[in-house]
């Protein structure tokens, strides 16, 4: 990271919890007459460069939407190489995660994914539980609606064995028995390629997050567009429903 780039970033107002809709590899592609396989590939190497940056700056846990449970119906050959594509970008960043400390975290259904990727991710969440430098969420097999549902009814299931009341249900509660129970709700979500929709992403945890909006296809997304974009987070008024002093 370039010096004029830390130069623009307050240490003490970096956003704890970072969510990105990594949007517009399909595209990126296109536009240059590739297969769309190509597109994620390109995709692949800027999650390196914003995970590293993240790191860098001192976010504690990033989110990146990799996977959602609607992309199950996309052509099987485009699923086979994403799954491909998992797997090898979980392989060869281990070493990376374990020289920074990043500690390697899956959201949503994984018992979805092939054996073998299943497999890979959960082995590198094994050997990096115990780094402490950052968070990296993987959103796998994710979509914040199947999410809910299934955190009602676990809720429901307690209630009706008796293990809770309903007046014990409140927002702690429903928090942790969601993916991200034990984490902080996002800051900041970005989503690139200029679509303006959160598409079943983290629909209870964004609830008082700021939002960024790119027009950058996500293959196309550097590290100064990144830390433009928090930068101008850290200049927002976060009044949660209050108002100013």
């Amino acid at each position: 990271m370039s010096s004029e780039s830390r130069k623009r970033i307050d240490p003490s107002k970096v956003p704890a919890h970072v969510a990105v809709i990594m949007d517009g590899n399909g595209r990126w592609a296109k536009k240059r007459l590739l297969n769309r396989v190509k597109g994620h590939e390109k995709g692949s190497e800027t999650v390196r460069t914003i995970v590293r940056a993240s790191r860098e700056i001192g976010v504690r846990y990033l989110t990146l939407y990799a996977f959602s449970t609607e992309n199950w119906g996309r052509p099987k050959a485009e699923v086979a190489a994403l799954m491909s594509l998992l797997k090898k970008f979980i392989q060869s960043e281990k070493k990376q995660m374990m020289d920074n400390r990043i500690r390697l975290n899956a959201l949503g259904r994984i018992d979805r994914l092939p054996d073998d990727v299943a497999s890979a991710l959960r082995g590198a969440m094994a050997e990096t539980r115990n780094n402490d430098g950052m968070c990296l969420n993987l959103a796998l097999s994710y979509g914040s609606r199947d999410e809910i549902t299934g955190m009602v009814q676990t809720l429901a299931r307690k209630v009706k064995d008796g293990e809770i009341d309903v007046t014990d249900i409140d927002e702690a509660m429903v928090s942790g028995h969601l993916f991200t129970a034990g984490m902080p709700d996002p800051d900041l979500m970005i989503r690139t390629s200029g679509e303006m929709r959160i598409s079943n992403f983290l629909m209870w945890q964004l609830s008082y997050a700021e939002i960024y909006f790119s027009p950058t296809l996500w293959p196309d997304f550097s590290e100064e567009e990144y830390l433009g974009i928090i930068a101008d987070y850290q200049n927002r008024d976060r009044r949660f429903g209050k108002v100013s002093e």
